[in-house]
């Protein structure tokens, strides 16, 4: 599971270290790397393992082949994802245009989602995380109800 936040920056090359539980997880999952691609929630980079992927992938194709909506998530996520592999010390290249949409010049969060994680510039990330609390705050009782229903 990714959790926690952690904190590093591009190297001189524009590899970044992707935090080493991250890489122990996606490794015990049988990966070598992440899929990502752009957010179009959120101004960053949405990381994930493989199979997560490919679950997107199965629910886009179960949908009506003749609703643009099926084509607005495949070019939304698919045709935007890139599969980087891990290099022998564990970084990543992320393209231009990933940096670019998320905003990202030299320090980025890897921040843990669970299944998933993000990458965010750590000032835009801050002013989300903030904004995340205070409506965590407000829905926290429906979160509970549906604990409770498991």
């Amino acid at each position: 599971m990714f959790l926690s936040t952690y904190e590093n920056k591009l190297d001189k090359k524009g590899r970044v270290s992707v935090p080493a539980s991250f890489r122990s997880y996606l490794s015990n999952l049988g990966y070598n790397g992440v899929v990502c691609y752009p957010s179009f929630n959120n101004q960053c980079i949405e990381s994930w393992p493989q199979d997560r992927i490919e679950k997107i992938s199965n629910a886009i194709d179960s949908l009506n082949p003749f609703e643009d909506k099926k084509e607005y998530f495949a070019t939304s996520i698919l045709s935007e994802s890139i599969n980087l592999q891990f290099d022998s010390e564990g970084r990543i290249l992320l393209t231009s245009k990933l940096l670019k949409h998320a905003k990202i010049k030299n320090s980025m969060l890897f921040v843990g989602q669970g299944k998933t994680f993000q990458i965010w510039d750590p000032a835009i990330f801050e002013k989300f995380r903030v904004k995340a609390s205070k409506k965590s705050n407000i829905h926290r009782g429906s979160l509970k109800w549906e604990l409770q229903q498991k």
